[in-house]
């Protein structure tokens, strides 16, 4: 498909699946490299968005570990509301654990500063942080991103795991809004 239409919005296709797998893969092989000494490291992953890139990496990640989800909520519409609201917790103790935050996407950083916040009173061994989709001109945090698939322009988009309102998370490409 080369363009969806979801409630009142058109999105034209931007990413491919291809290429979003080919970026998860690269981010299996430097969590591999980086932290597979680690004794049963925690991947944190941040609900509803992350679940498709969540799922994907997993399947390339190659040590036991464990697997941990929290939802957040910064979106409403086509904007971030600027405040976090969490909504499931975590279910188990990250003290002197390893923890490896998994994002869909990270823009104003608003979502990751409140989650490394959270998770730095467990006192984790190190905090690392993964995101599929990353803007930097939207960025506005000072917080160290240690791995990231693609690089996008501060648009809105939607596809694999994100929505517009609800809808869209389950296209495995990317669509951008079309203007």
């Amino acid at each position: 498909m080369t363009q969806i239409t979801l409630h009142d919005k058109v999105f034209s296709k931007y990413i491919s699946s291809g290429e979003i797998l080919d970026a998860v893969k690269n981010i299996a092989e430097c969590i591999n490299n980086d932290i597979k000494n680690e004794e049963l490291p925690v991947f944190l992953s941040i609900l509803n968005g992350s679940f498709m890139f969540t799922s994907d990496l997993m399947k390339y990640i190659n040590f036991d570990c464990l697997l941990s989800f929290i939802k957040l909520s910064s979106y409403d519409g086509l904007s971030s509301k600027g405040e976090i609201k969490e909504l499931i917790g975590l279910n188990f103790d990250l003290t002197g654990k390893t923890v490896v935050i998994l994002e869909d996407i990270i823009d104003t950083g608003v979502t990751v500063e409140h989650l490394v916040g959270v998770i730095s009173k467990y006192k984790p061994k190190q905090l690392k942080i993964a995101t599929m989709l990353f803007k930097p001109e939207a960025y506005a945090k000072d917080i160290k991103l240690d791995y990231t698939g693609i690089l996008v322009p501060n648009e809105f988009i939607v596809g694999y795991g994100l929505d517009y309102n609800g809808l869209g998370r389950n296209y495995p490409d990317i669509y951008k809004l079309v203007k």
